[in-house]
């Protein structure tokens, strides 16, 4: 009777459920799991960090809609993704975990990296399990990747100790798991969508919040049609940007605060009020403010404050009803409101001070002036990466997207180091489905030194991904040269070295010179604008464009602080 290695069992399961790309770092006991993924037809990217690989598989997970694979080895392996691990489930992205661990026999004697795996990534996962038996590989892995998929989408972990790797399973007791159907649609009771139309057309300061959930739902179509024919001015939430293009022109952005504390009614379209949206609550909302809040998860119905109007359903259907019964009405809120005259001004004024800060080139340059020039060379439809602290924040509002899927950054968990994984990620998703598209990855100095090695993966891989590192020598801010050696002259530099510092004009853009390529230093402008025209000209390798700001470069003046510091 024919006989099956457990390994091809695995990436042949994974490939009948969908699944087409693994990213890891391999090693004992699953060098040959790697191979078998390949000649299944999967494609296998190496990375240099386990969190960085975890980081892509959960960007291409969220890009495409089907979960990546991040494969580590036992012990330290697995451990060092559970930050990547609670990053994807916070986020609600689709992602597989795959980890060797130590032979049964070996557990409990101090087996090679014995370690509770399955117990350890419980906290981080919807579903996770060690399948008992080569022939029931299938069953796991279908479930595996349905729980990472229906739903909520969030992780799966699946535990391989080596002797079940290296067993083998008669062809004929292998478990027969067909692939799932699509993720079932959740409709909307009709009667709640009358209800919140009702509630938006009464409305004298409507306002739609639209998060990265109607960019994970594909609802891009819909929304914008809603958008252009109510009128209704809107925000996205970081990564809820180009599910409604950053430039139409019921965006009210540039009035965030202003839109947030004076609304009476806001409908929450796959946005959760959390940390990001300052839970809902005065003083950043008006104390009497209705929301209507649209999610896929019920638990997260009512969450810090009670909805007026909460909906358990897909975006998708939501939206579609919902332009049904404003239409039927020809509803539209009219420039001519109260409201937007408001909004209207205070984007202007905002938008005024920014450009001032924009076209301000004297150096050492500032965050805004190197945003506004590096987006007028952009291809309008590139994908953004960013992390960082004012790097992020500020590139939020200065980097424009029109397309939706098209911005990853520190999301939900607010994680460092997601950058380079992340834009290894887009640049494959680019490669197969969106050839010529271009990969923007904009690192603060501090966070490019969590995951800067992925530098040779995207090398080795040929990805065309720029990476422009915003420089100001710290952890939000830094020192000048002659500061820093100041502080530094005299005593233990482990006591006197402020903790936000990070070395002066590190250059690195010298990475690329390991590679025989050539990186960018600029501390002007014209540098900068130089060096951006030739990067979007390689079609094959990576390039790094350091940029120099003032230490000292800040956000322009806000009226809260980012955080929302008591729930009290």
């Amino acid at each position: 009777m024919t006989e099956v290695e457990a390994v091809q069992i695995i990436a042949e399961s994974l490939k009948q459920q969908g699944v087409d790309y693994v990213f890891g770092i391999i090693g004992i006991p699953v060098i040959e799991l790697s191979m078998a993924f390949q000649a299944a037809g999967l494609k296998y990217i190496g990375m240099r960090n386990e969190q960085a690989a975890c980081y892509a598989a959960q960007a291409i997970g969220y890009m495409t809609g089907k979960p990546g694979v991040c494969l580590v080895v036992s012990g330290p392996g697995l451990l060092h993704v559970t930050g990547g691990m609670a990053n994807a489930q916070v986020n609600c992205w689709p992602l597989i975990v795959i980890g060797g661990a130590t032979n049964q026999d070996h557990e409990g004697i101090g087996g090679f990296q014995e370690c509770p795996q399955v117990e350890l990534s419980r906290p981080y996962c919807k579903y996770a399990a060690r399948p008992p038996t080569a022939a029931l590989i299938p069953l796991h892995v279908e479930k595996a990747v349905r729980y990472a998929t229906y739903g909520r989408p969030g992780v799966a972990y699946l535990d391989f100790p080596g002797n079940i790797l290296q067993s083998k399973a008669t062809e004929s007791r292998i478990y027969k798991a067909l692939p799932h159907p699509a993720p079932p649609l959740v409709y909307p009771p009709h009667a709640e969508v009358i209800r919140a139309a009702q509630l938006l057309r009464q409305a004298k300061r409507p306002l739609v919040i639209i998060g990265k959930g109607s960019a994970y739902a594909h609802a891009e179509n819909t929304l914008r049609h809603f958008i252009e024919n109510t009128n209704l001015p809107f925000l996205p939430t970081p990564m809820g940007k180009g599910v409604v293009s950053d430039t139409a022109a019921q965006c009210v952005s540039s009035a965030r605060t202003l839109a947030l504390q004076k609304a009476d009614v806001v409908l929450l379209l796959g946005a959760r009020l959390n940390w990001i949206l300052h839970f809902g609550r005065a003083p950043r909302y008006d104390k009497d403010v209705k929301f209507i809040q649209v999610d896929i998860c019920p638990e997260e119905l009512h969450n810090s404050v009670i909805s007026s109007v909460a909906i358990q359903a897909d975006i998708r259907p939501f939206a579609e009803q919902l332009f049904e019964q404003m239409n039927a009405v020809n509803f539209r809120f009219g420039y001519e409101q109260d409201w937007w005259k408001q909004l209207a001004a205070k984007c202007k004024e905002n938008r005024d001070t920014v450009q001032q800060m924009s076209l301000n080139t004297t150096t050492p340059l500032n965050y805004y002036a190197v945003f506004h020039h590096l987006r007028e060379l952009l291809p309008r439809d590139t994908i953004i990466v960013s992390e960082g602290a004012n790097t992020m924040d500020i590139g939020r509002s200065m980097l424009l997207n029109e397309q939706p899927r098209h911005r990853l950054d520190a999301g939900t968990f607010g994680t460092m180091g997601v950058g380079p994984g992340f834009a290894v990620a887009a640049a494959l998703y680019c490669r197969d489905f969106a050839p010529g598209k271009r990969v923007l990855c904009v690192e603060g100095d501090s966070a490019f030194g969590f995951s800067g090695m992925e530098i040779e993966t995207m090398v080795r891989y040929k990805l065309p991904i720029t990476i422009v590192i915003v420089n100001n020598n710290g952890i939000y801010g830094g020192f000048d040269k002659d500061t820093f050696e100041a502080i530094r002259s005299e005593g233990d530099l482990t006591q006197i070295t402020p903790p936000s510092a990070l070395g002066v004009q590190v250059r690195y853009e010298e990475m690329m010179k390991m590679f025989g390529m050539n990186g960018y230093f600029c501390t002007e402008i014209e540098q900068l604008q130089s060096a951006v025209k030739a990067a979007n000209q390689l079609t094959d390798r990576p390039t790094i464009i350091n940029v120099a700001i003032s230490p000292s470069s800040d956000r322009k003046p806000q009226s809260f602080n980012w955080l929302t510091e008591s729930k009290l």
